[in-house]
């Protein structure tokens, strides 16, 4: 299953943005895909044996209808069930495939947050890139490009691989955003020292220009878009993202506690989700 997408496939308009996407990726990289349709949640957590097989037969109903129209296309897929905890259970299906795709668990407009954490406890803890798609249509019309943080950090470095083989799939530019937020100015002054600014603009622009040697070696036709923009990370490229047809983003978590955290940048991003967006590691 280690070139296979795995999608978690639920029966919702996210789901279906989710699945559409991983099949047109699929196509475009003679990739296999699983759908993957879990039973979790109340249906779970009552134990009544009766409700769970009913719910899994529903839900393999609904994959096998899923994939028929998949395979109408020319695609390999595959269909999974399980019933228990969907976060655990992604999680654990990340360790061998190639990329997980989840949809957005939009929860609506109200008092509360706008989106739930089951996307971003599965990107903080996937063994493989994430990618979450939003519960709305992305169409490409108005959209170019594929964006990436870019801060100097190992994951980091990873994720501009893994922006510049999409951007360079989806015949798009490879957006590379490098910020830089300076300190507060002092309050006696009022003014940064000198030189201050424009030494924080030229640190950018080496990370940045560190970050993109040899890219365009492994991607001769790859458009490169270079740029180092003052202001905050997640509000930078939250904004580039709003017109682009993908967003890459590192993910920070290191240490023994890594798999239950997103670096805050990260969280962010997938707070907003203005476009789909990759979660690499």
């Amino acid at each position: 299953m280690s070139e296979a997408i795995i999608v978690g496939a639920v029966e919702s308009s996210a789901g279906a943005h989710a699945i559409a996407w991983a099949a047109q990726r699929a196509a475009d990289r003679e990739q296999r895909i699983v759908l993957y349709g879990i039973v979790g949640g109340a249906a779970g957590a009552v134990g009544a044996s009766s409700m769970i097989s009913d719910a899994l037969q529903a839900t393999e109903e609904f994959l096998q209808g899923q994939a028929e129209t998949l395979r109408a296309r020319g695609l390999s897929v595959e269909t999974r069930t399980d019933a228990g905890d969907p976060v655990a259970l992604l999680i654990e299906a990340s360790r061998s495939s190639a990329l997980l795709v989840i949809g957005s668990d939009y929860r609506g407009p109200g008092t509360g947050p706008a989106r739930g954490v089951h996307g971003i406890r599965i990107a903080a803890g996937a063994h493989c890139p994430v990618v979450v798609v939003p519960d709305h249509d992305l169409d490409a019309t108005g959209r170019t490009g594929v964006v990436v943080g870019v801060d100097g950090s190992p994951v980091s470095e990873a994720a501009v691989r893994f922006a510049a083989s999409e951007a360079d799939r989806l015949g798009e530019p490879l957006i590379a955003v490098t910020t830089w937020t300076p300190l507060p100015a002092p309050r006696h002054s009022g003014a940064y020292p000198h030189g201050y600014l424009e030494s924080m603009s030229a640190m950018a622009e080496e990370t940045l220009a560190l970050a993109l040697a040899g890219l365009r070696q492994d991607y001769p036709d790859l458009r490169i878009d270079a740029r180092t923009q003052r202001g905050y990370p997640s509000e930078v490229i939250n904004g580039i993202a709003a017109t682009s047809r993908l967003a890459v983003i590192g993910s920070h978590g290191r240490g023994p506690i890594a798999r239950f955290l997103l670096g805050s940048i990260s969280h962010e991003v997938l707070a907003r989700l203005a476009t789909a967006t990759a979660i690499v590691r």
